[in-house]
């Protein structure tokens, strides 16, 4: 800071440190940075469906080429903690919805858990049917 005069002075301001993991100390922070990462995992997912189509697009040499490098450890491994943040990202994000958006029915709001239900109703119909579709 510079005074009237033009000189610097030896003013500083306080800033105190902050940890980098200052996130962790609270559930809804904690909360918040792994919806927020989660999202990494749902661009994953995307990105391994593309490839699971563009395998079958080709050839049946090529999707078995897929299913053997899908196989491999690894593969597994971020499969699986990939859909435990999926299933995060989904029930917090089903649960800020209502949140996020005003619902009116004859100019009456409806509840939380009306919103919250038939999503989660919506989830398991969209689901039963892929599974239909794909055991079928």
């Amino acid at each position: 800071m510079t005074p009237s005069a033009g000189t610097p002075t030896d003013v500083r301001l306080y800033r105190p440190r902050i940890s980098t993991w200052w996130w962790t100390r609270k559930r809804t922070y904690f909360l918040f940075v792994m919806r927020e990462l989660s999202s990494i995992f749902v661009a994953w997912f995307v990105v391994y469906l593309l490839l699971v189509v563009y395998a079958v697009g080709q050839s049946e040499a090529a999707y078995e080429r897929f299913l053997d490098w899908a196989a491999s450890p690894w593969v597994i491994a971020l499969n699986v903690v990939a859909l435990v943040f999926v299933l995060l990202h989904t029930v917090t994000w089903f649960a800020l919805t209502p949140q996020a958006m005003a619902v009116r029915v004859m100019g009456q709001k409806v509840p939380s858990f009306h919103i919250i239900a038939g999503q989660y109703t919506g989830l398991v119909v969209v689901s039963g049917f892929v599974l239909w579709l794909v055991t079928r």
